[in-house]
């Protein structure tokens, strides 16, 4: 569905995760712009719903886009703390994504995840991503390495 905007409406369904469903103490985001935000890049349906309840389970709000080029639009737009990210995503894969954020001195500062079943860190890594996770989905290290990267940010460190 499009918004007015002409971006993709992210409504969800009852019962669904949403951003707003996060505890109240949620970490704050270390740009001092209220809690960390988290955008998230993932075609799969069932693996997005996952990563919304676990991330906003942990108190992270959380945005999504279905493909790399919506993402980018997304990115520019809310500037997200974090982005987390699957390669193989439609329109501008995930590694191309990381490249143009990094490439953008507005969207420089944007922490990268990439959350892939391909065995690709070191591809990763060329592309200027912050971390690298290796999926099947698990809750303690979806959220135990955006926790790690966070406290980095603050430290000013943001490779792990």
């Amino acid at each position: 569905m499009q918004g007015n905007d002409g971006m993709a409406d992210h409504r969800e369904s009852p019962g669904s995760p949403s951003a707003t469903d996060s505890p109240p103490d949620a970490p704050p985001s270390p740009l001092g712009s209220g809690r960390i935000l988290i955008l998230v890049v993932e075609r799969d349906p069932h693996i997005r719903e996952l990563e919304a309840h676990f991330l906003s389970e942990a108190g992270y709000a959380v945005e999504f886009a279905a493909d790399g080029k919506e993402a980018l639009q997304r990115a520019q737009l809310l500037l997200p703390d974090i982005i987390i990210t699957e390669i193989l995503v439609p329109k501008l894969d995930g590694l191309a994504l990381c490249r143009k954020l990094k490439a953008d001195d507005k969207t420089r500062g944007i922490t990268v995840l990439v959350f892939s079943i391909l065995a690709a860190q070191g591809r990763a890594t060329e592309a200027g991503a912050d971390a690298f996770l290796m999926k099947p989905l698990a809750e303690h290290r979806l959220v135990g390495t955006v926790k790690t990267l966070m406290a980095s940010r603050l430290e000013g460190e943001t490779r792990i």
